[in-house]
Order: C-alpha cells, then sequence, then structure tokens
C-alpha cells in the first residue's frame, strides 16, 4: 500500500523534506502516520542518509522578525517601507514575548500575523538547517537553545527576532 510519501532534497537549503505525490503536500517533519521502518522504504529515503553521514547538525526553528528602518531590506509582506527605528522594533516584540509568555501556540499564533519573515504564513517555521546557513548571530542564538525554549530578542541585518528552537 502506497502512502504516496517520497524523500525529495531541498534545492534552496541542501537538505531533505518530505513530499506526498499524491495530495501536493510537503514537510520538513516525518510525516507522524509513518513507522521509522516505512520512512526508510520511502521513494528517495538515501537522502536521508547522505548529508548527516558528514555529522551535519541541522535543527529546526521558527521566529517572530520585526524589521527597522536599518535593517538589510526595510520592507516585508505586510509594510512597503519600514521607518521605525531599530529601538522601536525592539518595543515592539518586548510586547509580543509578554503576550506569549511560554506558550508555543501563541508565538506562532503571533508570528504568522506579525512577522515581517516571509515564513509567517508557516507559523515562523524557518524548517530545518545546518550551521553556516543563517546570520551568525541568529545561528549561534538558535543552536544555544533546548527544543521548546525560546531566545531573548536576536539581533541581525534582517532586523530583530526573537527564536524558538522547535527540533
Amino acid at each position: 500500500m502506497s502512502s504516496g510519501w517520497e524523500i525529495r532534497m531541498s534545492n534552496s537549503k541542501g537538505i531533505p523534506y518530505y513530499f506526498n505525490a499524491t495530495t501536493k503536500e510537503s514537510s520538513w517533519d516525518a510525516p507522524s502516520e509513518l513507522s521509522d521502518e516505512q520512512i526508510k522504504s520511502l521513494p528517495g529515503a538515501h537522502h536521508l542518509s547522505s548529508g548527516s553521514s558528514g555529522g551535519v547538525e541541522t535543527i529546526t526553528a521558527s521566529h517572530l522578525l520585526v524589521k527597522h528602518k536599518d535593517s538589510r531590506r526595510p520592507s516585508s509582506w505586510k509594510e512597503a517601507n519600514i521607518t521605525r527605528t531599530k529601538e522601536e522594533a525592539i518595543e515592539i516584540l518586548r510586547g509580543y514575548q509578554a503576550q506569549f509568555g511560554d506558550s508555543r501556540e501563541k508565538f506562532e499564533e503571533l508570528a504568522n500575523l506579525h512577522s515581517d519573515c516571509s515564513s509567517h504564513s508557516q507559523k515562523g517555521n524557518l524548517g530545518p538547517f545546518a550551521k553556516g546557513q543563517m546570520q551568525k548571530p541568529f545561528e549561534e542564538a538558535a543552536f544555544a537553545l533546548q527544543v521548546g525554549e525560546f531566545s531573548d530578542i536576536t539581533s541581525t541585518d534582517s532586523g530583530v527576532h526573537i527564536i524558538l528552537r522547535t527540533a
């Protein structure tokens, strides 16, 4: 019985993802309905071991980004011309921080509504990444977190972020 799932390699991230040819659904995470044995027998399963044999550690994280006028690209899906200062962006993030506390669900809801990153439509989920794929301050903050832990405000060339490590 075919589940429709296969494993493909992401051209942009260079890491494997799951794709269902029947439903056209794709996911960074393994489909929950499949056992480890079923996953190992999927078409493209060789992609799962190709990157990890070199000891490349990947983590998965979500973030909530607030850009400011000095950001690398001071525009987003919700604002064509961002004019706020970095200090104002930090204040906005502090407000979001107070709203979500330690709730992943509330964080994802706020990221979906307010993040200046295109990942807002995935509730801030950036998918898996390895060292060297993100800006250094973001990478250092994300890799320092335990799964389920939130970062404090982290500043990069893109703006200011709160990061949630999800895997």
